[in-house]
């Protein structure tokens, strides 16, 4: 890895019920030097994650079993508005998508995603513009 990265100093936790999804955006985020500090499988023990660690950046699935992206998204802006939040779904239905930006969160990765548009899509949630 180099010595510098773009990403120095962002620190990122994955809220996501499924493995795979996880382990994908995990290889692909941490090869970009962004730091995956913590991860979790449902919305409450990722709530308690952000509450402790305080990433720079949540990457938070829309469909879970026990609390819904949208509700966690609802408590993380509530207790912590600086926090950014990326959404990953499956879905691209539009009052899912409505929910979630008027809720507060700074972009949509959808499904089947690929490592450029998962690097693109953290740096719009991060306010930064891709250096060509």
């Amino acid at each position: 890895m180099s010595t510098y990265s773009r990403f120095a100093g962002v620190s990122l936790i994955i809220i996501d019920d499924n493995d795979t999804t996880r382990a994908m955006l995990r290889a692909i985020l941490r090869a970009e030097g962004i730091e995956v500090v913590a991860e979790a499988k449902d919305g409450a023990t990722g709530l308690a994650l952000i509450r402790k660690l305080r990433p720079s950046l949540v990457c938070l699935d829309v469909m879970m079993p026990d609390m819904s992206g949208i509700e966690v998204l609802a408590q993380i802006k509530t207790e912590m508005p600086d926090t950014r939040v990326l959404m990953v779904t499956g879905s691209t239905d539009r009052d899912t998508v409505q929910a979630a930006i008027s809720g507060g969160a700074r972009g949509y990765l959808v499904k089947p995603f690929n490592g450029a548009k998962v690097i693109a899509a953290v740096e719009t949630a991060l306010g930064r513009k891709k250096q060509d």
